[in-house]
């Protein structure tokens, strides 16, 4: 394991694009695909002025905003300990109050999404209210466990601020006892469960593009940051 001091010595602007490109390749291909499967309301149903596929569409530039957002400052953090140099001791807590309500944005834009939406799943009712509420139920508990064992810190990038988050153990309590990468895996399943519940095609489409996009998010960012700090390097 790496140093934050060895690895900002060590990294070049090549290391801090890694990835990117892809990054960038994705989204544009994600996006497409999700608006092309999106429909318009039959009936012309709206909240707050807007139909169910305007709303999807507002969570789908707030997921890309916020993807990128972290893309830059995981980046940036990591390699040029940019948000500390400005803000010094409350980088975290900047970096926290910037990084929630994006996060929050996402369950809540998917609800007005099924809320506004009139475009059915076509599913029986019976099976989208038991298959939807065990989805919310499971990506609440996990969220609990997020919350009390993982916890915020390291939730929202500590370990690229911090060595001594870094260097906390893996967790393996609660629902991290069954996978390593609760976050990802478990939590934006309860999108699908409100998508069911609403009875949402909209939201089931806006669902898939967020559990999609966050494995991209992964895999084109945190994979490479996770073997600077964690791995040879």
């Amino acid at each position: 394991m790496s140093t934050l001091s060895d690895i900002r010595a060590r990294s070049t602007w090549r290391d801090i694009l890694e990835g990117q490109p892809q990054h960038l390749g994705l989204i544009i291909l994600l996006a497409a695909g999700a608006c092309t499967l999106m429909q318009p309301s039959p009936n012309d149903t709206r909240l707050l002025g807007l139909e169910g596929r305007q709303w999807a569409m507002v969570s789908v530039w707030l997921a890309i905003i916020h993807q990128v957002i972290v893309a830059f400052v995981f980046r940036m953090q990591l390699h040029r300990n940019l948000l500390s140099r400005i803000r010094g001791e409350n980088d975290i807590k900047t970096w926290t109050l910037l990084f929630i309500p994006l996060l929050v944005a996402r369950p809540i834009t998917v609800i007005m999404t099924g809320w506004a939406d009139d475009v059915p799943i076509g599913l029986p009712r019976s099976v989208e209210w038991v298959v939807g509420a065990v989805l919310v139920a499971v990506a609440i508990i996990t969220m609990h466990s997020v919350i009390k064992h993982f916890t915020i810190r390291r939730a929202v990038g500590g370990d690229h601020f911090r060595d001594e988050i870094a260097a906390m153990p893996m967790v393996r309590e609660g629902m991290f006892k069954y996978t390593d990468n609760a976050m990802y895996g478990v939590v934006f399943l309860g999108l699908w469960g409100i998508a069911l519940l609403f009875d949402s095609w909209n939201a089931l489409v806006l669902a898939l593009f967020q559990k999609t996009y966050i494995w991209v998010h992964m895999y084109c960012t945190e994979k490479p940051d996770m073997e600077w700090i964690y791995g040879n390097r």
